[in-house]
């Protein structure tokens, strides 16, 4: 199946602790259904200090259901995403508006 989200779309959280909030995908995982957006779903990971590395706690972006993402259409709002064919070429388009992703 096609990848509706890729990374660099506008995404927002359409349910959990982070609803609402929007972002850009940094990067997908279509093997595990998953995807990382930058300043969401943020959890404390304890790092070890290495030799370049500070360490201590550090804030990270954990993987967030590709299910619970809608990607944001040109007004702002979450819209679903399909596929047509555009001069013989596949491309995606935001299914509120009807404009090319």
């Amino acid at each position: 199946m096609a990848a509706k989200l890729k990374k660099g779309d506008k995404v927002v959280v359409l349910t959990g602790k982070d609803k609402g909030k929007q972002g850009e995908i940094s990067s997908v995982s279509p093997s595990t259904g998953k995807a990382v957006i930058e300043g969401v779903n943020i959890a404390i990971r304890h790092v070890r200090q290495s030799q370049n590395d500070q360490g201590g706690r550090v804030p990270k972006a954990m993987p967030i259901q590709l299910s619970n993402l809608a990607l944001v259409d040109s007004n702002g709002k979450a819209t679903r995403v399909g596929f047509r064919m555009e001069d013989g070429v596949k491309v995606r388009y935001a299914k509120s508006t009807g404009e090319a992703v």
